[in-house]
């Protein structure tokens, strides 16, 4: 019994520690789609008045595009949209990071994005 409260404990650790603090949440949109498109980011911010810094990265094998944008502290607004414009076919992990006044990170989110490719995208 004991073995198996403490397996469950891990494993619910495990899964909030993936899907990211709560001074840093993501959704992206959409989940899968065709190639190319567009990728609409929102982050929600939790104000804090360390928060100096916000970094959203989409990157696959092939694909690296990111974007920062300055926060005021506790001042900042707690909803943040990027769009990153025609991003081409593959298999994405879209992340965010918050980064306090002294440049250290203070959360990251992260977020699974497929887009596929077309056919025209897989012949030479």
């Amino acid at each position: 019994m004991k073995t198996t409260l403490i397996l469950s404990a891990l494993i619910t650790m495990a899964t909030v520690s993936a899907s990211g603090n709560d001074a840093l949440r993501l959704a992206v949109s959409p989940k899968q789609a065709f190639a190319p498109s567009n990728l609409n980011i929102r982050a929600r911010v939790v104000p804090d008045p360390a928060n100096r810094m916000l970094e959203v990265v989409a990157e696959s094998g092939e694909f690296y595009r990111s974007s920062r944008t300055q926060l005021d502290g506790d001042q900042a607004p707690a909803m943040i949209t990027f769009e990153f414009r025609g991003v081409p076919g593959g298999d994405y992990i879209v992340s965010g990071t918050l980064i306090d006044d002294m440049g250290r990170r203070r959360a990251v989110a992260r977020e699974h994005v497929v887009l596929l490719s077309s056919i025209d995208e897989q012949q030479p």
